[in-house]
């Protein structure tokens, strides 16, 4: 045997271990790793806010932790007039059941000529097995529900814990990453972060923009047909349509439709057409202005951008997917050498004049040499 071969098998090996443990390790951690390029980008969204209060003299602790205060408050005055309404409506339609089922029966009772009754019904109802398991599924069901949501405020407060950092201590962090890096390398670093910091945060102020739009016309709509809980439907079709991509507009259309359908059923239509044509308002009119100079991107590669990231990360990917995009082709974009357009009408779709004529020329020969009689033989071809 070499003496090269037992090392080199024990090297495998060793590599082999190395590569098993690394990846072990990373689908152990990779909820973690989400949480913190999560937290990274709600950093660098707040990192504009919280560097103007610094540069007034304000401490970078204490802006960071106003402008958190600020977004953890208007989170919870959404939650509360969501919650609000969607229990003013369940109780609503709780007081409202015995008359809707009152109303089915007589229904049935007068085109089937049945004899049911709604004290018999609620009876059989109570005393069926289907009832018993249901309650038993959802008694067990609660404590999953409990973890979940005990889940999903321990993920949230790990969120909000390091983005804290990262916005309060940024100028200590590009510190450290720029010490292990050589001088011609930080000044690239330096303005990558910058650009990031830029796009970011045009990004998130540029939809709340439109969300504040979106919901101030949606509520003019609403409070005029008369739906009840019209400022909770307006923000709620307001922060939906901007920060869910590709599908939120459709979502939040939904709820206000079906409020309004409970009034009204023509109310619904006008609430889907009002929908419709605002929607193309702020495609072509409203989005173009307030984006031009935050995430000029084209609007198939924030599609395609979106797509991508949800096939990745799911509905963080969805989300972080365009500001992500624009941050690395404006980085890209300052290294890609341009020159000057030659002013060519083939560059905006047109042909020459010349050759166009050519062309249909050569179209005309090509359909005469078609339509000719073959030569018989010892004829000249024509």
């Amino acid at each position: 045997m070499p003496r090269w071969l037992p090392r080199a098998m024990v090297l495998a090996l060793a590599l082999y271990a190395c590569f098993q443990f690394g990846s072990w390790a990373f689908h152990q951690l990779v909820g973690l790793l989400i949480n913190i390029l999560i937290a990274f980008f709600l950093a660098l969204a707040i990192e504009p806010a919280v560097g103007r209060m610094a540069a007034r003299g304000m401490r970078r602790g204490l802006a960071t932790f106003l402008v958190f205060l600020a977004v953890m408050l208007a989170g919870t005055g959404f939650v509360v007039l969501l919650g609000s309404m969607l229990a003013g409506q369940i109780v609503d339609m709780v007081e409202d059941f015995p008359k809707y089922l009152d109303q089915v029966i007589n229904w049935i009772n007068q085109n089937f000529h049945t004899e049911l009754s709604r004290v018999a019904i609620q009876d059989s109802l109570l005393r069926s097995d289907w009832l018993k398991k249901y309650v038993q599924n959802s008694a067990s069901g609660v404590l999953d529900v409990s973890a979940t949501v005990l889940g999903g405020l321990f993920r949230l407060l790990t969120i909000f814990l390091f983005s804290f950092y990262i916005a309060a201590d940024g100028p200590r962090l590009r510190r450290a990453l720029c010490s292990v890096l050589p001088p011609s390398k930080q000044t690239e670093v330096l303005r990558a972060w910058e650009i990031a910091v830029d796009k970011t945060g045009g990004y998130l102020y540029s939809r709340g923009l439109m969300a504040l739009i979106s919901g101030v016309a949606h509520y003019i709509l609403l409070a005029l047909l008369g739906v009840p809980y019209a400022p909770a439907l307006a923000v709620w079709v307001g922060l939906v349509s901007q920060f869910i991509p590709t599908i939120g507009t459709y979502l939040a259309g939904a709820l206000p439709m079906l409020i309004a359908f409970t009034v009204n059923p023509w109310y619904a239509l006008w609430v889907l057409g009002f929908v419709l044509v605002y929607q193309q308002f702020e495609n072509y009119v409203l989005q173009p202005k307030l984006t031009a100079r935050t995430v000029d991107i084209h609007p198939a590669v924030a599609f395609g951008s979106v797509i991508a990231g949800t096939a990745l990360l799911g509905a963080v990917g969805a989300l972080i997917a365009i500001p992500a995009v624009a941050t690395l082709q404006a980085f890209l974009g300052a290294y890609v050498k341009r020159y000057e357009v030659t002013d060519d009408p083939r560059v905006h779709g047109h042909r020459r004049h010349g050759e166009a004529v050519v062309a249909r020329l050569q179209r005309a020969l090509t359909a005469r040499r078609e339509q000719a009689p073959a030569p018989r033989d010892g004829e000249a071809a024509p």
